[in-house]
């Protein structure tokens, strides 16, 4: 799944008439470049929620066939239902194995291949990198490759990350964030995690965008 639903309020006024998936980073557009990962990491359906100008992303993505994958869509409606609240709506169209979900709004050349290699034993496995300048304190931290309370070492949450559809038991409220309820699982030592020291752009402003151009990707 690829979290699109947003509204981009930090990249107005380019997201005021252009949802930020669709916006050009260089020969893709943001979205595209999860296409084509995961796609040639042997991915085959993919699931995108869409809200803010989300027909836009439908009418350009399609069905996904361009890319060689098969494309559903969870629309939102006007208002997006936060993370959380997008993937629970969504649980229907992802089936009952764990899938993988990224923001769309991050760029990353994590080797997606990677992730047959993953054992549903916890209820969620989540990618940590670097922290950035924009988030210096980190999100989570890593001990015995698992998400724990206290420890060393502080990362960045990355955006990218496997879940069951028992993370997601006992929700009731439509609309939700994500991090809250991977600190409740955390507690518990139900979520394990590794660190991935490649690269990762969180594309959320107007100058990541920018940067993003001018690397040549």
């Amino acid at each position: 799944m690829i979290l699109a639903a947003g509204r981009g309020e930090r990249m107005r006024p380019l997201t005021d008439h252009t949802p930020k998936p669709l916006l050009q980073a260089g020969k893709h557009r943001l979205i595209e470049y999860h296409l084509y990962n995961l796609a040639n990491a042997g991915f085959k359906d993919i699931v995108i929620n869409v809200a803010w100008l989300g027909q836009q992303i439908i009418e350009t993505l399609g069905d996904g066939s361009a890319y060689g994958l098969n494309i559903m869509y969870s629309d939102e409606g006007e208002k997006a239902l936060e993370t959380g609240g997008g993937i629970f709506k969504a649980l229907p169209l992802l089936g009952d194995a764990p899938f993988l979900v990224i923001n769309g709004d991050i760029f990353c050349d994590y080797p997606y291949t990677k992730l047959y290699n993953y054992q549903p034993e916890d209820l969620a496995h989540l990618i940590l990198v670097d922290n950035p300048e924009h988030n210096t304190t980190g999100d989570f931290y890593l001990k015995n490759n698992k998400l724990s309370p206290s420890g060393d070492s502080k990362y960045t949450f990355s955006g990218i990350g496997i879940y069951t559809k028992a993370f997601f038991s006992g929700q009731t409220e439509p609309a939700f964030p994500l991090a809250p309820l991977i600190r409740q699982h955390l507690e518990r030592g139900l979520i394990s995690a590794e660190y991935y020291a490649g690269q990762w752009q969180d594309i959320g402003t107007y100058e990541r965008l920018e940067a993003l151009k001018k690397a040549g990707l």
